[in-house]
């Protein structure tokens, strides 16, 4: 039962309002009625008793006022009235939920947890205040605290897989997503790979010969007509692989691919060399940073030079293994399948030492890897599974999107129930088409997977009217904001003569605080793929050397917001760049001093403030400035000048000479004779 505070405090010695001094000392909410478990929590700290001991306590009060009860009763009952007499039942203690595992959100307050756990919110209390933390019923403590106080009670806390906000599934954040995730959950997953390749190096058929599958036979031209994702078991353990296409077209894709996958395979054919688009793959794996496997193909060719093909690899800073470097090349003839063995060992073997891990508990988040619009489903979407657990008749959102999970089929049309990570498959159920790179994650139910992608058709929106024509304009807001110490760039020139003349000078223009970085260059008109590699790297401009973009590049810079500039003179080019890095630097903070002044009067003195009249005995004093405050010619403290008066006018700036009044801001009391010294601090932008 309750008892009152007068009973409490009486039973204690105590007033009411010493009692109500006491509880507040101990951090708990007073209350007129106070429950048995709160009672003996107040009783224990207040005596210095065990628990046991506050129990006996708290009993004698409950036996005193039973027993004031029945006597009241029975004097009523003498009096001629009738009176049902109150029964009194101690009630019977809350079993903690032993070993029990709770989930909750990264806050929560001592009375959810005590509703969530079983454990008594007095019980609660007491444990925060052996750690230290004066807390009341209605007091939030973090997800840390709450495992801290409960672990002893024997109740085990988990953290609820948070949703993503709106932003992150605007911006792609997967990262953010994906770190929530406690220790304990994460369990191994199968490698993500994506093949990568010039056209006709036989990256298509090299996954046929990996699926078992004939795939080629149906391509026009070998060229890989759609993207794809596929699943295949090797001696016991899963690999997914990426099919992103090798035409300069779908460069775009590519670029999405590695940003996805775990490990990167180049396929480079033996009788052929480095190509264009071959370069253009390392170059997004490394701007990805993703480990690279390279596969030599076509060695069955009596044309194959292994050696001549490592040796060029080297210039692009793959050097293998056999040449005492870290990158694993594994001859292979995709065409007879030999060396397919070696090279799917290669992959595991890297991916154990990544020592990939994802949670298949919490609700999937998933990247779309390709998407279209089906004649019988409606809009479907390829789908790779990040973490999570993915099943039929989940909702989700998906970019603008949102839909409910319908059907579910692998590579081969295989209707499945349910995925988990690394797993890939096609889903029906969305409510409209979407775009590979999109983030899906599992919503509760439909009405938020509703409400979270109409949030982010809002921000898409939002983006779209800032970003329209901002290419130079926002990669130079990113320089003044100090983010953006790296300025990438796509380097397109008429001549190899002339592309090496200009990566020789730009490499000259940089200091200790910022450089340029050629992340790709090539000989040839800027393309597409010039444009979208830019796309996947943010704080990029394409630049080009006496050529010229095709409108179709143009249109889609634009609307990517991409800058392209192209240039006739080198000069010109180096120049402009300087102006761009010169506005990346962080200026010099340089400390100018002003003046002096005498404290000859203290006229007013408030809360860190004080007005004060004096003299000008050095330089100048202006509004605004910093001050020095020195006595007996010790600096004792600093403050800030609020403002100047002479005679009964405001005024900005004083001179050597100048009798006027001060208004000091600062927390170090000024006394007569006291010297203040002025300074201030400029900033000097520094030049290349």
């Amino acid at each position: 039962m309750a008892i009152t505070l007068e009973q409490l405090a009486s039973k204690l010695g105590y007033t009411e309002t010493e009692m109500q001094k006491k509880i507040l000392e101990i951090g708990l909410e007073v209350t007129p009625t106070i429950e048995e478990d709160m009672a003996e929590l107040i009783i224990s700290e207040v005596l210095g008793k065990t628990e046991k001991s506050a129990a006996e306590v708290y009993d004698s009060i409950v036996e005193g006022e039973q027993e004031k009860e029945i006597v009241k009763s029975q004097r009523k009952q003498k009096a001629g009235k009738i009176v049902k007499k109150t029964e009194f039942r101690r009630p019977e203690r809350v079993e903690l939920k032993r070993g029990g595992n709770s989930e909750i959100g990264e806050h929560i307050s001592v009375k959810e947890l005590a509703e969530k756990t079983g454990v008594s919110p007095a019980v609660l209390i007491g444990a925060l205040m052996k750690n230290g933390i004066l807390a009341n019923i209605n007091q939030v403590i973090d997800y840390e605290t709450a495992v801290i106080i409960t672990t002893d009670l024997g109740v085990q806390l988990k953290k609820t897989s948070a949703s993503a906000s709106a932003e992150d599934i605007f911006k792609g954040n997967l990262e953010k997503l994906l770190s929530e995730d406690e220790a304990e959950d994460l369990k191994p997953r199968a490698p993500v790979v994506v093949v990568m390749g010039h056209v006709d190096h036989g990256k298509t058929t090299l996954l046929d010969a990996i699926r078992n599958t004939d795939v080629a036979a149906g391509e026009a031209g070998g060229i890989t007509q759609h993207i794809g994702a596929y699943q295949v078991d090797h001696k016991g353990r899963k690999i997914t692989f990426m099919d992103t296409p090798g035409h300069e077209a779908f460069t775009a894709m590519r670029a999405r691919g590695a940003r996805v996958t775990d490990v990167a395979i180049l396929v480079v054919a033996a009788d052929d060399g480095i190509m264009p688009q071959t370069i253009e793959a390392i170059n997004h794996a490394k701007e990805a940073n993703v480990p690279i496997i390279v596969a030599l193909n076509k060695m069955d060719k009596p044309d194959a030079n292994a050696n001549k093909i490592k040796s060029e690899l080297v210039e692009y800073g793959l050097q293998s293994e056999e040449w005492g470097g870290q990158t694993i090349v594994v001859p292979i003839s995709a065409k007879k399948r030999e060396g397919i063995d070696a090279l799917l060992e290669s992959v595991l073997l890297v991916s154990d030492v990544m020592e990939l891990k994802a949670n298949a508990k919490r609700p999937a988040i998933a990247t779309v890897v390709e998407a279209h619009l089906d004649t019988n489903l409606g809009p479907v979407a390829t789908i790779l599974v990040n973490t999570g657990h993915l099943k039929i008749g989940d909702n989700f959102i998906v970019g603008q999107t949102f839909g409910r999970v319908k059907i579910m089929r692998d590579h081969l049309k295989r209707p499945l129930k349910e995925l988990f990570p690394s797993d890939v498959a096609q889903i029906a159920g969305l409510n409209a088409p979407v775009e590979s790179g999109q983030i899906l994650q599992v919503m509760a139910n439909e009405k938020i997977a509703r409400s979270k992608a109409s949030q982010v058709h809002e921000m898409a929106h939002e983006e779209l009217i800032k970003s329209a024509g901002m290419g130079m304009q926002e990669i130079l807001v990113r320089i003044k904001e100090g983010t953006l110490k790296l300025l990438k760039v796509v380097l397109k020139a008429d001549t190899q003569g002339s592309l090496e003349a200009i990566k020789q000078a730009l490499a000259k223009v940089k200091n200790d605080d910022v450089a340029i970085k050629v992340i790709h260059s090539g000989v040839g008109s800027i393309s597409e793929s010039d444009v979208m590699m830019a796309a996947a790297t943010p704080g990029t401009l394409v630049l080009g050397f006496n050529i010229l973009e095709g409108s179709n590049v143009q249109r889609l810079a634009e609307r990517l917001g991409i800058e392209v500039v192209t240039y006739k003179v080198i000069y010109e080019l180096i120049d402009d760049l300087k102006k761009i890095l010169t506005g990346m630097l962080q200026p010099e903070v340089l400390l100018i001093e002003l003046g002096k002044f005498k404290v000859m009067k203290v006229f007013f003195t408030g809360k860190n403030e004080m007005v004060v009249g004096g003299k000008i005995t050095e330089g100048v004093i202006q509004k605004r400035g910093k001050l020095r405050v020195m006595r007996d010619g010790v600096q004792i403290g600093e403050g800030n000048i609020g403002g100047l008066k002479l005679v009964n006018e405001d005024v900005e700036e004083l001179s050597k000479g100048d009798e006027c009044g001060l208004r000091y801001q600062g927390k170090i009391l000024l006394q007569e004779h006291d010297v203040l010294e002025a300074w201030k601090e400029e900033k000097k932008m520094k030049t290349l």
